[in-house]
């Protein structure tokens, strides 16, 4: 079996991009332990613990491993990017997070090509699926496969398709002559690090990189206690992960889209003042199913908090004053500050 029967055999099981690199250490392992060093995992532990260095050969995930079977599955649906949405009133959740939870997806696709290549392929062998969980530096091996060059936005963007893609591997005790990673072609373009609001992309010593500690996708998912004040103003109207440097990445311009179900938004741009009156049964019968429960509720409404101060609407002071007066901390902190946000703009908007 070949890389190109593979990537037809993918493309059967419904990914997109495929293609093969070998199960051996990357270069870039040295790159991830430098950013660990630089402190831009931030609170992330489950990324600088035990595990951080299983991440240096994939064979400490498969030990018969020979060959890493990369798919990349699209998300793309056709609904505006958060730079061309402006309704004040309403909540941005990142793409990827508007419908089903893409790990079970992109597993349940893995599992598929699996049994195709064990029908098809002739010869027994061993395997193990993984999908961003796993200690695997997935988007070099998805390099190294032909399936795009990492950014300076750090996501794989393929030159025929943009960078709206799931990721996901299967490593198997097959020889299978490896493609080959394509250039990069970012060049000199600097749009994603322009359009950053909190510069959270940044040098590093192998090109750019991302400061977890400055990201909005951080704030807003993964940081369990409070966002830095400097930092809030700029997370605009994001209540879960943030696109903007895929936005206006010029290899997304002609993006292509996809009408399968599971990516398509149960709930796009959900309107503030509701997300903030909902209990935490609510939430997690609204978002079951989907990555956005991974904020857990006390974390959302926070970050819904943080969005109606930003709107400037005075509209939201009722609902914020309720959320300052709520039994979390956390929210409550939030809430007033957003309260003083809407106050100013209110008192500005009178003079």
């Amino acid at each position: 079996m070949n890389a190109a029967e593979i990537r037809e055999r993918a493309r059967q099981c419904g990914f997109e991009l495929a293609g093969v690199a070998p199960a051996e250490p990357v270069a870039e392992h040295l790159w991830f332990q430098e950013w660990v060093a630089r402190g831009f995992a931030a609170g992330m532990r489950y990324l600088t613990d035990r595990r951080a260095g299983v991440r240096d050969d994939p064979r400490n995930l498969l030990a018969s491993a020979k060959s890493v079977i990369c798919v990349g599955k699209l998300y793309n649906s056709p609904w505006p990017y958060s730079t061309r949405f402006h309704d004040r009133e309403r909540a941005w959740i990142s793409r990827y997070a508007w419908g089903d939870d893409y790990h079970d997806v992109l597993r349940r696709g893995l599992e598929r090509l699996d049994e195709c290549l064990r029908q098809t392929g002739g010869a027994a062998y061993e395997s193990k699926i993984c999908v961003d969980t796993a200690p695997l530096l997935e988007r070099s091996y998805a390099r190294l496969a032909g399936l795009g060059w990492i950014g300076k936005n750090t996501c794989l963007i393929n030159q025929q398709s943009g960078s709206w893609f799931f990721l996901g591997e299967l490593l198997v005790s097959l020889e299978i002559d490896p493609d080959t990673p394509p250039p990069d072609r970012c060049g000199t373009c600097t749009r994603c690090i322009d359009a950053c609001p909190t510069a959270a992309i940044v040098p590093g010593s192998l090109g750019y990189t991302v400061d977890s500690g400055r990201c909005i996708s951080y704030f807003t998912i993964e940081l369990s206690g409070a966002v830095p004040e400097p930092q809030r103003a700029a997370m605009g109207a994001h209540v879960f992960g943030c696109d903007i440097c895929q936005d206006v990445c010029p290899w997304n311009r002609r993006a292509p889209l996809t009408d399968d179900a599971p990516f398509q938004p149960r709930h796009f741009a959900p309107p503030l003042e509701r997300m903030a009156q909902i209990t935490e049964d609510e939430f997690r019968d609204m978002f079951r199913g989907t990555p956005v429960t991974r904020a857990r509720y006390a974390g959302f409404l926070r970050n819904v908090a943080v969005a109606m101060g930003n709107s400037g609407e005075v509209r939201f002071r009722t609902p914020l004053e309720r959320l300052a007066a709520g039994p979390d901390a956390l929210v409550a902190e939030h809430a007033w500050w957003a309260l003083a946000r809407v106050k100013a703009a209110g008192e500005g908007s009178n003079r």
